[in-house]
């Protein structure tokens, strides 16, 4: 049984990141979606990791240096898995105008005008953010990071418990389109969530409400244009909720 988790939790660490990990032997398909309960636990490696980087750069350079450098570390570890899925989704969406069409879109390697501007906005957005709570406090900003990149995984793994699966066999990035079980999701919120107690109450609750609602854009996109998700999908879901809880703590902070 703990052999199990161990290796699902190294399962979901290979399919995120591209940090190294002990091989595998003796592989089941059917441990992609069950180390989804995982995910956050990987977004609190990533994002502690790119939180290293933010507060040993914040001591050497400005604000905004030590954010972008912060967002390249998480790129780099991720391989910009769930960026790709961001832009992939916008790109989609935005220039498709039938549900096959879009999902075409979606598989496209090439970059298109809504998924460079998405992309764009997105990580300007996150790091002006973290510049800003960097300039109050490096140690508040690499606390935010990590909350971010652990309960975005959640939201996602959240969104691919509640939304039938919209792609076509063969075209989306996942491993399996079956649902995650709600166990999963629900192991899954409660991981997510450790990294909270380190901020004040007022904090937790903004970032996690406004990061649930902007999250839920492309969630609900993705209901009516594709009529479910896609692996390009969670990677938005879990972008939107970074860029929206990095915002509402940028804002309680100016307020």
């Amino acid at each position: 049984m703990i052999r199990r988790e161990i290796n699902l939790i190294i399962c979901a660490v290979q399919f995120l990141t591209r940090i190294p990990t002990p091989e595998l032997k003796r592989f089941d398909p059917a441990w992609i979606q069950a180390s989804a309960r995982y995910y956050p636990m990987v977004g609190m490696l990533v994002g502690t990791l790119s939180a290293a980087v933010l507060w040993g750069a914040s001591q050497l350079a400005s604000p905004l240096v030590a954010a972008l450098l912060s967002i390249a570390a998480s790129m780099a570890l991720t391989g910009c898995f769930h960026e790709d899925g961001l832009a992939d989704c916008a790109d989609g969406i935005g220039g498709g105008t039938t549900r096959e069409r879009r999902l075409e879109i979606m598989k496209d390697s090439r970059l298109g005008t809504y998924g460079a501007s998405v992309l764009f906005l997105n990580l300007m957005i996150r790091a002006a953010c973290l510049a800003t709570l960097i300039a109050v406090s490096p140690v508040l900003a690499a606390i935010a990071m990590i909350c971010a990149q652990s309960f975005g995984r959640s939201a996602a793994v959240t969104a691919m418990t509640i939304m039938p699966y919209g792609g076509n066999p063969g075209m989306a990035k996942e491993g399996n389109p079956d649902r995650a079980s709600a166990h999963n999701a629900i192991i899954a919120i409660l991981i997510g969530i450790i990294p909270f107690v380190f901020l004040t109450p007022v904090m937790a609750s903004t970032g996690l409400a406004v990061g649930m609602m902007v999250a839920a854009v492309p969630v609900l996109l993705a209901w009516k244009y594709l009529g479910g998700r896609t692996g390009d999908v969670l990677g938005a879901v879990e972008q939107c909720f970074e860029i929206g809880f990095l915002l509402a703590l940028g804002a309680v902070i100016r307020l």
